[in-house]
């Protein structure tokens, strides 16, 4: 043993140097890991063909270690840090020869880039990263944040702190839109900074709440390391519950834990967005709170006139754009309780329902049943069993049988009897239109609202049609044209409204980006569609607005961006509402006109895409943009190889092993994932997120993810961590971002106590996840 250490620990110390001494070497850093994954391999197989290392394992054939069987005690629980005492025996790192295991990585290598880079079931998510970063890339190049932080300035800087909480605010934006920590915390730097401090505002404050907000792109959805999390989380859990459940004795994890173990970027979506919103919160309050017992440091400033058409009275203001909102929201929310507004589809299938299974599966090993009990307790076992009884004596589970057409026919006759009154889709057009008034009401209080009242009348029309014409077996085709009349006068007032809307400078600013971040997580979030092409829409949505911004500096018409994204919206429209299969026998004549219209609606949006790109590239945007873009997806692809080979390095050595090994030895499941996440944080400082989840995740993840937290929980409380190191002094990341563009009279130490404070909250809402995981898991929970 060399120095006294087992082979395995100076293999591990042996990986780590090398990597960073690859990051700090100035190589960029897809190639530094690839590059430290190649050179531990040749240091390590020298060493070890030479004697040098030598991994004490447990000696199998011992008396000891048969005794420890002939107990019961599973061979692949049984190590050196749970049973000490064991015999030992010496064993190379490379039993069969270093040959053999460099053969073995080169054929694990080229798997492993199939699965997870070119044909694996992860890359149509992890497609998804190249059009989040163009999204957000696209947004930044097209000065969008420039303009929202010059707007929630006007609007919060006469308050105390003001300018402060306008930060958090854009910050929560970018991160929703770009997802990118670097881009963020230096767009931000650049615009926001030098205004702080020329208004008063104290370096420490600035800085604090500068680099704190641009980290919370590790945490708002759509992040990217949320997608990237997402993508190797899934397998981890998956992997990992089916290591436990065979440790159980059941069969499989579907039998032992009763549900199954799955878990996707969606849901992680939706498990992320209460967190961001409550850090977002957190800065903003502590901001606010700062400027009250340091006014001198946090004053009030007025940054000019709003640009808005008139002064909207406070009481007013808050009546017509939050109170009535809220009541329509609410109202709408109240009639789909009592089945006024609800799907009105009468489809059935073609066969009869499979009988309803016991809670559990009962017909298990004595083992599994014993570990089944364990988990889930008695009460419930009992439960499934009584279930499962009363299921045989009815003569076991009802399979499903193909239904007569009379069956078919009567089943249809109940859903049109149950069937709602109003359908969903027009009670959420109603809705949405309803607080469109209500908004355009409240930003201009003294305009003329004869057209609005024209309109919430059309919305009353077309309800009442809805109500008392429409019923669950019209065609769509029939509906159109019985509120084609109610759609006309609602267009009337719409376009009034639109025009109150577009006089006021908030509106015009933040509800386009706003309407593209409600599209991209609305669409995933409520299960329309998969990350990948809600991430379509948002770069193609990003696109529309920058070349709409391009437009209106060069005081060009921006009409055709207009008419794209209407196309695009009529296609969505009728593709949902009509029947498109043109490949049926009978195909009604409103469903080739719709099929016409949405072809149609197709062709034009996609050369209005087309023209905007062409828009943007004359106009010197593009190319920068899709430089970039290839430039940063390049970058966490050629990482996810390099992090591939290192990975195969450290298990082809034991690495791997021995660390989950040690983490196995622990019986408190906390203990377990507060050492890990001590660990995170510390790599936080000297590791970009890229390489922790490639190369750390993947070792400690069978741990973590294979007890009983929930994988939720456990994903996003490893994002928060984070992107609590990306704060933390010395090596933050986003202080380093944020010392590249700050002026030279602002020192290191000035940014280090700015956002001390800020740490210490990332730590309280750390711990608030962890006392109340009810913040992670109710939105995913309610939605799914």
């Amino acid at each position: 043993m060399l120095f006294g250490l087992d082979g395995v620990e100076i293999g591990l110390i042996i990986v780590f140097l090398t990597l960073f001494a690859g990051i700090l070497s100035g190589f960029p850093v897809a190639f530094a890991i690839s590059g430290s994954a190649v050179i531990t391999f040749a240091v390590i197989a020298a060493l070890d063909s030479n004697g040098l290392l030598t991994h004490m394992a447990v000696d199998t054939d011992s008396a000891e270690y048969a005794a420890l069987i002939a107990e019961g005690v599973r061979a692949d629980v049984i190590s050196l840090f749970r049973y000490p005492d064991l015999p030992r025996e010496a064993q190379a790192l490379f039993p069969q020869g270093w040959e053999y295991a460099m053969d073995r990585n080169v054929g694990f290598l080229v798997n492993r880039m199939n699965e997870r880079v070119l044909a694996g079931q992860s890359i149509e998510t992890l497609l998804a990263v190249l059009m989040f970063v163009m999204m957000g890339i696209v947004l930044e190049r097209s000065r969008i944040a420039d303009e929202l932080l010059t707007t929630m300035a006007k609007v919060f800087g006469p308050l105390p702190g003001g300018l402060a909480v306008s930060i958090v605010i854009v910050g929560a934006f970018l991160a929703a839109s770009t997802g990118i920590v670097g881009a963020t915390v230096v767009t931000m730097g650049l615009l926001a900074l030098p205004t702080m401090l020329k208004n008063g505002y104290s370096p420490e404050l600035s800085t604090g709440v500068i680099a704190a907000s641009g980290t919370l792109g590790q945490i708002i959805p759509p992040s990217i390391v949320i997608v990237l999390l997402g993508t190797l989380a899934g397998d981890l859990y998956s992997a990992a519950q089916e290591d436990r459940a065979q440790l159980a004795g059941c069969s499989d994890a579907l039998t032992y834990l009763g549900e199954p173990a799955v878990v996707s970027v969606g849901t992680l979506f939706q498990a992320a967005l209460l967190p961001g919103i409550l850090l977002a919160f957190l800065y903003a309050a502590y901001a606010f709170v700062y400027a009250l017992f340091n006014p001198s440091k946090a004053p009030p400033v007025r940054m000019g006139h709003t640009g808005n058409a008139e002064v909207i009275p406070v009481r007013e203001g808050l009546f017509w754009m939050l109170g009535v909102p809220v009541v329509l929201l609410g109202l709408f929310i109240g009639l789909g309780q009592v089945g006024v507004v609800g799907s009105q589809s009468i489809i059935v299938d073609s066969f009869t329902d499979t009988g309803e299974a016991a809670s559990l599966r009962t017909r298990v090993s004595e083992e599994c049943a014993i570990s089944m009990q364990e988990l889930h307790g008695q009460e419930k076992w009992d439960q499934a069993v009584a279930e499962q009884q009363a299921i045989n004596d009815a003569g076991g589970v009802e399979q499903g049988r193909a239904l007569s057409d009379d069956e078919q026919a009567t089943l249809v006759l109940e859903k049109i009897a149950d069937a709602p009154k109003l359908g969903t889709g027009l009670g959420i057009m109603a809705l949405l239109l309803g607080m469109m008034f209500a908004l355009a009401r409240g930003v201009a209080p003294s305009a003329d609202h004869t057209p609005l009242i024209v309109g919430i009348m059309g919305i009353l029309m077309m309800l009442a049609v809805d109500a008392l014409f429409v019923s669950a077996v019209t065609t769509p085709g029939t509906t159109f044209m019985l509120i084609l009349i109610p759609l006309l006068v609602i267009g009337y007032g719409a376009r009034k409204a639109v025009t109150m809307l577009g006089r006021n400078e908030i509106l015009r600013v933040v509800f386009p980006p706003l309407v593209l971040i409600v599209a991209v997580l609305g669409s995933i979030m409520g299960g329309v569609t998969n990350p990948t092409p809600a991430a379509a829409l948002g770069a193609g949505g990003a696109i529309l607005l920058a070349t709409y911004r391009k437009l209106k500096d060069e005081r060009r018409s921006g009409k055709m961006v207009v008419y794209t994204a209407l196309s695009i919206a009529v296609m969505l429209i009728v593709g949902i509402n009509f029947d498109m299969r043109m490949g049926q026998e009978n195909v009604l004549m409103e469903n080739r006109i719709a099929f016409l219209v949405a072809l149609g609606c197709f062709l034009f949006a996609m050369f209005g895409l087309l023209w905007s790109c062409w828009t943007l590239f004359l106009g010197g945007v593009l190319s920068p943009v899709v430089r970039e873009t290839a430039k940063v997806t390049s970058m966490v692809f050629t990482i996810l190889i390099g992090s591939q080979l290192l990975n195969l390095v450290l298990i082809s050595f034991g690495g791997e092993h021995y660390i989950q090994q040690f983490l196995r030895s622990f019986d408190n499941e906390w203990t377990v994932f507060l050492l890990v996440m001590l660990v995170l944080f510390i790599l936080g400082f000297v590791l970009d997120f890229l390489e922790i989840i490639y190369i750390v995740i993947p070792i400690v993840g069978p741990v973590i993810y294979g007890g009983t937290f929930d994988p939720k929980w456990v994903t996003i409380m490893i994002a928060v961590n984070l992107q609590t190191s990306f704060l933390t002094p010395p090596f933050g990341f986003a202080l380093f971002y944020l010392r590249g563009v700050a002026p030279k009279e602002i020192t290191t130490g000035q940014i280090y106590r700015g956002v001390l404070p800020f740490i210490g909250i990332q730590v309280a809402g750390l711990l608030l996840l962890a006392l109340v995981p009810g913040f992670v898991t109710i939105l995913p929970n309610l939605l799914n």
